[in-house]
């Protein structure tokens, strides 16, 4: 691989680790504002609302630090790739459904708003992350 290849594949991978520890971290630091912006998408039952909202934050927090520290980077890369995906079809469904929510990605409970529109764009940049230190990760000599 170039010299350009390895620092796309680390900057990548230092940007999607960073993102989703930083993501996790935040969701985890108030569990029942982040359980209510769960609810406000209106998909899952109450119940699942709770479970969602006290153990995503450490899924994300996890996988974005093993990215950080360059171990099991497919593995995580694909994890959060996958869970991204979920979160783009929970806000095509609001988009869908005409609602008006913020996605408490980043400030579960807070003062912002990140409208559906904004949060799919946003996505869709994580996604472009996830592939290419999916892809590049492959080609990295072992």
């Amino acid at each position: 691989m170039s010299r350009a290849g390895r620092y796309l594949y680390h900057l990548s991978r230092l940007l999607l680790g960073g993102l989703f520890l930083y993501a996790g971290a935040i969701k985890a630091s108030d569990i029942t504002a982040f359980a209510g912006d769960v609810a406000n998408y209106q998909i899952l039952p109450y119940a699942w609302n709770y479970l969602v909202a006290a153990t995503l934050p450490y899924v994300e927090a996890v996988a974005g630090l093993l990215l950080v520290c360059n171990r099991k980077v497919r593995p995580a890369a694909l994890l959060l790739g996958g869970l991204t995906a979920v979160f783009m079809v929970a806000l095509a469904s609001v988009v869908a459904r005409g609602m008006e929510i913020d996605c408490g990605c980043f400030d579960p409970g807070g003062e912002g708003h990140t409208s559906a529109w904004a949060a799919l764009a946003r996505d869709a940049g994580i996604m472009i992350l996830v592939f290419l230190t999916y892809r590049l990760r492959g080609r990295l000599p072992t």
